[in-house]
């Protein structure tokens, strides 16, 4: 992804993704934290293990796909046309090369 593709987003938007994106990942946190302390008191995670996976290929490899994924998807709505009948370019893509 390039940052030749956003050009000059509108503030409004922009304002707008900031506060989702700050919402979303409260939840995520709250959500992350409560299984973390369930499961460390059942006894079925050490916290420890956990923290060591830190540098473990396949969690690295799983987390960059997401954040790719993620960032896609953040993307799409500064670049969104008004008119909702024109495919978004992310979505016209593939369209394109035929898949």
């Amino acid at each position: 992804m390039s940052s030749e593709s956003v050009v000059s987003p509108d503030p409004e938007r922009l304002a707008g993704l900031v506060f989702e994106l700050a919402s979303q990942l409260h939840i995520e946190r709250t959500q992350r934290i409560a299984l973390e302390i369930a499961l460390a008191r059942s006894g079925a995670l050490d916290l420890q293990r956990v923290e060591g996976l830190a540098g473990d290929a396949e969690l690295r490899r799983r987390s960059a796909a997401e954040l790719d994924q993620s960032m896609a998807k953040l993307m799409r709505v500064l670049k969104e046309h008004a008119d909702q009948r024109r495919p978004l370019p992310i979505e016209a893509e593939p369209a394109r090369r035929g898949h």
